[in-house]
């Protein structure tokens, strides 16, 4: 009888440390997921690539091919008018040319896109033009229309009016940005507006951020922004 006791004292005893073991385990576990959410959602600074639109004149100019107009012909201006509020807000002392005046001037100006740089500058009477060319904007994959995929590349220069080479570009950038970032979506998984707005958000937000310090997640393919948007401080 002792023995039985004994025997059945030893199987409670393997059972319970079975089973702090087993718990131990699934916490492990849960704090290594925890863990590594909060790593896939840090952000890091990014300083921007270029800092000379502080306390100057700027013009924000923005062009595209005939097709591309044809398709999508509030490109320019929405696009213009995008990135100027966003570094009007963003950039110390900075003074933008409004766009009125600027869709005025290439409208007067036949070819104005075949001007040498130094002559937009000196026309356009700013210290920098932000000059940006947009070479794709489509919503669509390649060959596909009933699926999204929103693109829009463009290079971005910049021209200094008083640099020993005004009729150089100082600076250019390559951006690309997308839209959305959801795989596979199809037409009846959202409307062509808002597959559109998403993708100029995107790509004037990334524009913006050539000219200003910003934080950017440290995994953009890991990072949830619906964690941070309560954030106002987070741009994502």
């Amino acid at each position: 009888m002792k023995m039985n006791g004994t025997i059945r004292i030893l199987g409670w005893l393997m059972a319970a440390v079975s089973m702090a073991a087993a718990s131990g385990c699934a916490i492990g576990f849960l704090g290594a997921g925890l863990a590594q959410n909060f790593e896939y959602q840090k952000l890091v600074e990014v300083l921007p690539q270029y800092e000379g639109l502080e306390h100057k004149t700027v013009a924000v100019v923005v062009d595209a091919d005939l097709a591309t107009l044809y398709e999508h012909p509030t490109l320019c201006d929405t696009v213009a008018e995008g990135v100027t509020k966003r570094l009007s807000d963003k950039v110390s002392g900075i003074r933008i040319l409004p766009q009125r005046y600027i869709r005025n001037w290439q409208f007067s100006t036949p070819q104005w896109n075949a001007l040498p740089y130094g002559d937009i500058a000196r026309q356009l009477n700013v210290d920098r033009v932000v000059l940006i060319d947009v070479q794709e904007f489509r919503l669509h994959p390649r060959g596909n229309r009933w699926m999204w995929d929103g693109e829009c590349v463009a290079m971005v220069g910049i021209i200094e009016r008083d640099n020993i080479e005004p009729d150089e570009l100082v600076d250019n950038f390559q951006i690309r940005s997308r839209f959305p970032k959801l795989k596979e979506l199809d037409r009846q998984g959202a409307s062509e507006k808002a597959i559109q707005t998403g993708l100029y958000v995107e790509f004037i937000k990334h524009v913006g951020w050539l000219f200003y310090p910003h934080l950017q997640p440290k995994y953009p393919d890991q990072y949830k922004p619906e964690l941070d948007r309560a954030n106002p401080d987070i741009e994502i």
